[in-house]
């Protein structure tokens, strides 16, 4: 506990500006998400039943792009993105050991929400260039239907991800189902486990897919 608690200080005086808001980060987070589901939303124009068959399919991609940028870039050390696996396995996993979960203050967000640059750069590796050829093969009102999934599991995944990090006493907490994926995620943060179980961070479908559940 002393050492995650210096790991804490040490961070939080090394990575946090005196101008960081943690409520400010978060609303940035929801204005960002809503928003551009509500835009994108209104481009929809007279959408087919075969088209409305993109939300599971999308769902089901993201489903999977979580898993594989969690598991592939968030806990291996690749060219160009070591960037990432330092903030994800060096930082964060330091900051939330398996025995110490939760935040002390809004300002830990910061050791947990997205930072602008990487979702800019999850947005532009996979969502953008996934719309741009279904507009080319598909509809637009795929497209755009793609996107709006992509924004709205982006949005779920940050709040889920911030729940498990709440004190256990949060009113968030009385969800059942979220004391479950709570586990799930408790149990990841394990030395032991975290570079080989539970990379899903929302819903466990592709954990399940390839038996990294634990």
């Amino acid at each position: 506990m002393t050492s995650n608690s210096d790991y804490r200080e040490h961070y939080r005086h090394q990575h946090i500006s005196a101008q960081y808001s943690g409520r400010a980060h978060l609303a940035f987070v929801l204005v960002f998400s809503i928003g551009g589901i509500v835009y994108c939303a209104s481009q929809l124009e007279s959408v087919g039943w075969l088209e409305w068959l993109t939300l599971p399919l999308a769902f089901l991609y993201a489903n999977l792009v979580e898993y594989a940028g969690h598991r592939w870039v968030m806990h291996r050390k690749m060219p160009v993105l070591g960037q990432i696996y330092k903030r994800h396995a060096g930082q964060h996993h330091h900051f939330f050991t398996h025995e110490y979960m939760a935040m002390d203050f809004w300002l830990d967000c910061k050791a947990v929400l997205f930072p602008p640059l990487l979702m800019v750069f999850f947005f532009g590796a996979f969502a953008v260039p996934m719309a741009l050829v279904l507009s080319l093969v598909a509809t637009s009102n795929v497209a755009w239907l793609f996107v709006i999934v992509a924004l709205a599991y982006y949005l779920n995944y940050e709040l889920l991800h911030l729940a498990y990090h709440l004190p256990e006493d949060s009113r968030v907490m009385r969800l059942p189902f979220l004391r479950r994926l709570r586990r799930r995620h408790h149990l990841h943060h394990r030395k032991s486990l975290m570079s080989d179980k539970n990379f899903n961070i929302t819903y466990p479908i592709f954990d399940w897919v390839f038996d990294t559940r634990a």
